[in-house]
């Protein structure tokens, strides 16, 4: 079960991290360290690269990972690998040479299996290895027994934190407090979720999981080899000599004078012509609503908007905008939600929108599946940026506005032609009002201060759109399109209003930011449960579940909250945020398909009692507590008194009869 300590302020001692004195480090101590201790840092970043690498690859990288772990030169080693004089355990002493290099090995072990990020430039360690190198064969492990078998397949389902966590735990005989050190001085954001994810392997057979992480299953120094497969070695050389030969005739028919489609700006060279291809690329033939047209249509969706702005007839414009579409050159800089193809049109787009916007040009397209925004310098046509996002699917609600530019912290909204007023309201002030917001005539609005840029979350500005029918409440999630914010049941929710769901929203907000660069479509609060507290005067806590909907449907985010009663916060003034009990990604709870939810919490009373407090939806019949507390209830609500740090597992039965167990 997901817990945690409500109202309080972990002390260095919980938190394992304690000031030290450090020793200083020079090259030829760690380079001693190194050559000793070589094989069992090779098996430590071989451990904790990602399995999704494979064994051939997470061989080459674990050894070019240790080889290039010393330092450039003398130095403290309170740079993240420092090995402080004290240690809470002596077992957790190591030699700083070793200590100092490990930090090293684990610290870029983990950063090779972070996501590669479009706008970033990527780590050494996430590139393939320079050295060493092998050709013509496959290099891995030597085979161990079902259980070394059973512990990798375990292994692998774990983040790179949860594995460095088991594998300093198990393999280095590593303290939990020494663990969590470790992980922190390498850049784990969170080393006690790390342990708690590493509690979450069980070692198979009951062998001690420290033994088998000494087999030769997990020891990159002891290798087997294969040759790679031959044929398609084959199939691969002959292919790239027609591929270089045809690269050849291509350049010298690119080189060919011609009348060509005139100035492209940012755009690569072109690589076919076809009708369709010409078609799609023709300015002429881009699809425009009428203004009015909306009006007449059995849609209102984003294939309803008409085409606005001062630019819609400037074709040089245009005919840039769709060949950088099809052919980003080098410097364009594009960005696509998840599950968005960045490719061209399959034929004539619909233009939305044209015009100057903070002193860029801007571009908005539609093809059905894909809302494209172009932007480029209004003094420039050599660069170029090019945004691309899901939209298929899209209703009246989520096609009320988009992203139309972006300065330094604002944003500038498109909004639909049916949208009749404009305004903008902090949602983490819930008795405030609501401002205002100015359009244009083509319906672009006044700059609005992005949530999605803020670095902390003292306030949290919202798109309210009225459209004749209702109030819809829009955020910005740094994508292209907004994202819907709704309250209520997953059966049916409903646009945020009134004074109860504004509250829930404002303790809410401030978790957000996990949900950016999603491709979030909408994202919906539910207060599923309230409880009274155990205790005189500890008033009823909420326990609300806050679900994330994608437009391609995987990559959900769930988050059950337990906000815990605050005092009245003065009129105008932001409410104290609730806690996360427990998080998911792609779960259905909470959704249509699957309803229901339970989640608990760790939580300490005015009296300083501690208790393990639960609540599932409204079709839970029955909890009960196991593991480190100990309890059950009927019904849907469950209080057990509990140790402080307690760990407890959670399960329950719906009324049906079916088991649910704990959100995770």
């Amino acid at each position: 079960m997901s817990t945690q300590e409500a109202q309080h302020t972990r002390t260095a001692a919980e938190s394992g991290v304690a000031a030290s004195a450090v020793t200083p480090i020079d090259v030829e101590r760690a380079e001693a360290a190194l050559v000793e201790h070589y094989p069992r840092l090779v098996r430590i970043a071989y451990l904790v690269l990602p399995p999704a690498l494979g064994r051939n690859r997470r061989v080459l990288t674990a050894h070019s990972l240790v080889q290039r772990s010393l330092p450039g030169r003398r130095k403290s080693a309170g740079d993240g690998s420092a090995m402080p004089v004290q240690r809470r355990r002596p077992e957790d002493a190591v030699d700083p040479g070793y200590g100092y290099v490990r930090g090293r090995v684990l610290r870029q072990a983990l950063e090779a299996g972070l996501p590669l990020r479009r706008r970033a430039w990527p780590k050494r360690a996430q590139l393939p290895p320079l050295l060493p190198q092998v050709w013509g064969l496959r290099l891995f492990p030597r085979s161990g027994g079902a259980d070394e078998l059973a512990l990798d397949q375990r292994l692998s389902a774990l983040s790179g934190p949860g594995r460095a966590a088991y594998v300093l735990r198990g393999l280095e005989r590593q303290g939990d407090a020494e663990v969590r050190r470790l992980l922190a001085a390498a850049g784990v954001e969170d080393p006690k979720a790390a342990l708690a994810e590493a509690d979450q392997v069980e070692s198979p057979g009951g062998v001690g999981g420290g033994s088998l992480l000494e087999s030769t299953e997990f020891d990159p120094c002891s290798l087997q080899a294969r040759p790679t497969d031959l044929m398609r070695r084959r199939q691969h050389t002959k292919a790239a000599l027609a591929a270089g030969a045809a690269a050849v005739v291509c350049g010298a028919l690119l080189a060919l004078p011609g009348d060509g489609w005139g100035p492209d700006g940012a755009a690569a060279p072109p690589y076919a012509r076809n009708p369709a291809a010409e078609a799609a690329l023709d300015p002429a033939k881009l699809r425009r609503i009428a203004p009015a047209g909306w009006q007449r249509s059995s849609r209102t969706d984003f294939s309803a908007w008409p085409a606005r702005g001062g630019l819609v007839k400037d074709e040089a414009l245009l005919r840039r905008a769709l060949a950088v579409w099809a052919r980003p050159g080098s410097k364009v800089q594009a960005s696509a939600t998840p599950g968005t193809l960045p490719g061209p049109p399959m034929g004539p787009p619909q233009l939305l929108f044209a015009g100057e916007v903070d002193g860029a040009r801007v571009v908005l397209f539609h093809d059905g599946l894909r809302a494209v925004r172009y932007a480029e310098p209004r003094d420039g046509t050599d660069v170029a940026a090019l945004d691309f996002a899901r939209t298929d699917g899209a209703d009246t609600a989520s096609s009320a506005a988009l992203v139309v530019g972006r300065t330094h912290a604002n944003v500038r909204y498109l909004t639909a032609p049916w949208v009749r007023g404009v305004a903008v309201r902090d949602l983490l002030v819930p008795g405030g009002e609501a401002r205002p917001l100015a359009r244009d005539a083509d319906g672009v609005t006044a700059p609005v201060q992005s949530p999605a840029a803020a670095s902390d979350c003292r306030s949290w500005d919202v798109l309210e759109v009225r459209d004749g029918v209702s109030t819809r409440v829009l955020t910005d999630l740094g994508e292209l399109a907004p994202a819907r914010l709704t309250s209520g049941p997953p059966s049916a929710p409903v646009d945020v209003a009134g004074a109860a769901a504004r509250t829930e929203w404002a303790r809410t907000a401030c978790l957000l930011p996990s949900m950016r660069a999603l491709g979030v479509r909408s994202v919906n609060s539910w207060r599923f449960a309230e409880q009274k507290l155990p205790g005189s005067g500890s008033g009823t806590a909420a326990w609300l579940c806050t679900r994330a909907e994608t437009w391609r449907g995987p990559g959900s985010r769930v988050l059950a909250q337990f906000q815990a009663p605050v005092a009245q916060a003065a009129a105008g003034a932001p409410v104290t945020p609730g806690s996360v009990a427990a998080k998911a990604e792609d779960s259905p709870a909470c959704g249509t398909r699957e309803p229901n939810v339970l989640a608990g919490v760790l939580w300490k009373d005015p009296g300083d009692q501690w208790y393990v407090l639960a609540a599932g939806s409204p079709q839970v019949a029955s909890l009960a507590t196991s593991g480190g507390v100990k309890g059950s209830a009927d019904g849907r609500l469950l209080a057990v008194e509990a140790e402080k740090g307690a760990r407890a597992e959670l399960s329950g039965k719906l009324k049906d009869g079916t088991k649910i167990d704990a959100l995770r």
